[in-house]
């Protein structure tokens, strides 16, 4: 694998490839399991994986010029596969998005409202990271309490997407 001139293309490859690692880590657990509250930063698996897919679209809608100041919820998305759909339509506009992470607008400031309404502005490269940034944060909190109900978890290490990457070339 050779180091890409932007690695805006891998760093979203690489995080389709760990969400769907995520997927079939709670695809796998009991939906009893999904849905135990647990306490902690989020209340349960489906809290945090709700949140993750709503916040990925979120950032979808905001590139694509929309307003996007609330997330799904867990009523809204009671079930695994209804978050997992959200998730991976976020993931398909992202990736439909990402030709037009030109490097003029990766260089410009990129202006939306967040969840409270207000106007927060950054510079666009800083965004377009943060979307995979925090989705790693989520993912080593899901990781953590899957562990936590005696199951394991999938890998999502970057490293282990490398190693993967490497081996089919």
């Amino acid at each position: 694998m050779s180091f890409p001139p932007d690695d805006l293309s891998s760093f979203y490859s690489f995080n389709e490839w760990a969400n769907a690692r995520v997927l079939e880590t709670l695809r796998a657990l009991p939906e009893a399991d999904y849905v135990k509250e647990q306490g902690g930063g989020w209340p349960s698996l489906r809290a945090a994986f709700v949140h993750l897919a709503g916040a990925t679209d979120a950032w979808a809608e905001r590139f694509s010029g929309r307003e996007a100041t609330r997330l799904a919820t867990i009523e809204e998305l009671p079930g695994l596969e209804d978050a997992a759909r959200v998730l991976l339509a976020a993931q398909g506009k992202h990736r439909a998005l990402l030709a037009t992470h030109t490097p003029e607008r990766l260089a410009s400031p990129f202006v939306w409202k967040n969840l409270k309404g207000e106007e927060k502005t950054a510079p666009f490269w800083v965004v377009a990271r943060h979307v995979v940034n925090h989705q790693t944060y989520h993912r080593g909190q899901i990781s953590t309490m899957v562990r936590r109900l005696g199951h394991a978890p999938k890998s999502t290490d970057m490293v282990v997407w490398g190693v993967e990457q490497a081996g089919r070339r």
